[in-house]
Formats: C-alpha cells, sequence, structure tokens
C-alpha cells in the first residue's frame, strides 16, 4: 500500500471494470455489503463523443449483471438538470463512470462543479471504468497523448482531471489496441511526468481508501513513482 492524498473516501479505478473475481470482491468490500444488496448508478456521458462499436460499454455493464449487484441504473449527467443526477447520485450506493473520451468527460465535469460535489459524498464508492478512473487524478502532460495514446484525438480539449487523487491513472497497460501503453515507453518518458503513475491492464485495478492505495487483481501494473 502506498499513500497518495484523496478527498473522497473510497475509489475503484479499473481499465475495464469488473474483469474478475478479485475487482469484484474489493467492490463489494468497499460497499460494505454484499453485491446482491448495492445499487449502481453507470454514467456513460465519456462514451457521448465515441463512435464505431461500441460493445466495449455493453460489456462493461453486462459485468454488473454477471456479478449478481442487486440495481443498475444508468443515467447521461448532460442529459438531465443538475437537480436530477444530484438526487441519483445520492440513492445509490456505487457511482460508476464508465469509458471513452477522458478529456470530453473532464470538461463535463469541470462545467458540472463535480468534484465539490463528489467531495460531499462521502459515504459513497466511486467506480471508474477507463476515462472515468482517469479524470479522478492528474492527466499526463499534453506532449505526452500523442507518444502514449496515438490512437486518440482529443482536439481542442485541454482539461485537466479532477485532481481528487493526487497520482495520473493510465489504463489499458499492454493492450492490443493501445500498443504504445507499454512499461518501456512509459519509463522513457517518466521524467515528463509530475505526480507518480499508475499504468494498470484491464485485470488490474486501484483501491484507494483513506489515501491508501491497493493494487487489486490477477494481471500487470507499472508504477513510475514521484
Amino acid at each position: 500500500k502506498r499513500v497518495l492524498y484523496t478527498v473522497f473516501m473510497k475509489y475503484l479505478l479499473t481499465s475495464t471494470g469488473l474483469t474478475n473475481d478479485s475487482i469484484a470482491g474489493a467492490l463489494e468490500k468497499a460497499v460494505g455489503k454484499p453485491l446482491s444488496d448495492t445499487s449502481v448508478l453507470f454514467i456513460p456521458t465519456a462514451a457521448n463523443t465515441e463512435g464505431g462499436d461500441k460493445r466495449w460499454l455493453i460489456e462493461n455493464l453486462l459485468q454488473f449483471t454477471n456479478y449478481g449487484v442487486g440495481s443498475i441504473d444508468i443515467l447521461d449527467i448532460t442529459a438531465v438538470p443538475d437537480e436530477l443526477w444530484k438526487e441519483r447520485f445520492q440513492e445509490k450506493d456505487v457511482i460508476c463512470f464508465g469509458g471513452g473520451n477522458e478529456k470530453y468527460l473532464a470538461d463535463v465535469l469541470e462545467s458540472l462543479n463535480m468534484k465539490e460535489f463528489l467531495e460531499t459524498l462521502t459515504d459513497k464508492v466511486y467506480m471508474g471504468i477507463s476515462a472515468g478512473s482517469m479524470v479522478t487524478g492528474v492527466f499526463m502532460p499534453e506532449e505526452l497523448y500523442p507518444m502514449v495514446f496515438p490512437e486518440e484525438d482529443f482536439g481542442a480539449i485541454t482539461k485537466d482531471g479532477m485532481n481528487l487523487c493526487n497520482f495520473c491513472f493510465i489504463p489499458h497497460l499492454n493492450s492490443t489496441f493501445f500498443t504504445h501503453i507499454r512499461k518501456e515507453n512509459l519509463d522513457e518518458v517518466q521524467d515528463a511526468f509530475a505526480t507518480t503513475v499508475y499504468a494498470v491492464d484491464d485485470d488490474t485495478a486501484l483501491l484507494v481508501e483513506e489515501g491508501a492505495v491497493t493494487i487489486i487483481g490477477d494481471g500487470e501494473y507499472a508504477l513510475l513513482e514521484r
């Protein structure tokens, strides 16, 4: 375990959701009751700007069903008034931000003053999937994006993450799609990062609880310390 500052009580930060029993078990432990009694609010907003085949989004949702989660609500926070999404957040045990375009998501979250609202929800568990995990921390420097994520084009959006956790989370280590997210590539640019970096594969997650970061899962990760 390593201790890094966080103002939110509990986070489960994943690359691809509940991909194995270890990650599902960590979610259950963080919530403090069986998954069968747990309510999840799934927020697909980060995928709004993504085109193409979105079966990955469906698969992320099915993971909750496969692990017997009690109820799953779905809400795009850009589609409803503030008072409605805030009410739905307060009703659920787990707030899960799904994957997609992290820069777009960060822009939306800033416009909604989401960081300030999340800081009031200390009895909830924040779960992130890919982009939803990345926005909790600090984004990598802009100049590194073409090197680490050449598959992505974020246009003119240059927002940073919410800095609720003061480290940089990079998902999909060793992915066959994101071919540049490799430990050796990250090692080469380590000096460009101002913060600690966690890069995790799709079978690994981070549990952040009262500032302590624990590695969860059955896969591989890279830790670049600052």
